[in-house]
């Protein structure tokens, strides 16, 4: 029992594994065909082609292509970005078509379609990556909310201060002596 147990609670792919190969396209957060093949240890074209044959299972908004501005581009920024600089534009250098984008649901249908024990264990783990960057974002829009609300209380607090430290600041107006006391001969 205690060998399923650990098994079953096994990491098969890092969690920043997965969420760097998370993009977002179209508004979309997907993971291209090939990264998702990587992670499954299969061939791409393996994974098109059992997608291929249940595409019924894979409407629109849970996988697309990416047209081929968008394919241009992300070869582009893969070519330069520290993040997917492991795909590199030698590896999509053969590739005649532009990838396939799974969203989330897209992602959690292919292991359905993917029936190995690995497809199984690396959807579990790509769900988990989803939902914690989902938590991410929404503890980050709460906290630009609170921040916000600071600021805006604050600024009404602070004002006088803001503007005290903003007439330290302007260079001394003519007409005005100097308060202090000067050197000899100064004023004379």
């Amino acid at each position: 029992m205690g060998g399923r147990k650990a098994e079953a609670g096994a990491i098969v792919v890092p969690i920043e594994r997965i969420t760097q190969s998370i993009l977002l396209i179209r508004g979309h957060k997907v993971i291209l065909d090939e990264d998702l093949a990587d992670l499954y240890q299969v061939e791409t074209k393996a994974l098109n082609r059992a997608v291929r044959r249940n595409r019924d299972r894979f409407p629109d908004d849970f996988m697309f292509q990416l047209r081929a501005a968008e394919f241009a581009s992300l070869r582009y920024q893969s070519g330069t970005s520290n993040l997917r600089s492991q795909i590199g534009t030698s590896r999509w250098g053969g590739r005649r078509y532009a990838p396939y984008a799974f969203t989330e649901q897209g992602v959690a249908m292919l292991s359905s379609v993917l029936r190995s024990k690995r497809a199984v264990m690396v959807n579990v783990e790509i769900m988990r990556a989803f939902v914690r960057l989902r938590q991410l974002l929404a503890s980050n829009a709460e906290l630009a909310r609170k921040l916000a609300a600071l600021e805006k209380k604050y600024d009404s607090q602070f004002r006088e201060v803001f503007e005290a430290i903003r007439e330290l600041m302007a260079p001394p107006t003519v007409g005005k002596r100097p308060i202090g006391f000067g050197s000899w001969g100064e004023g004379k």
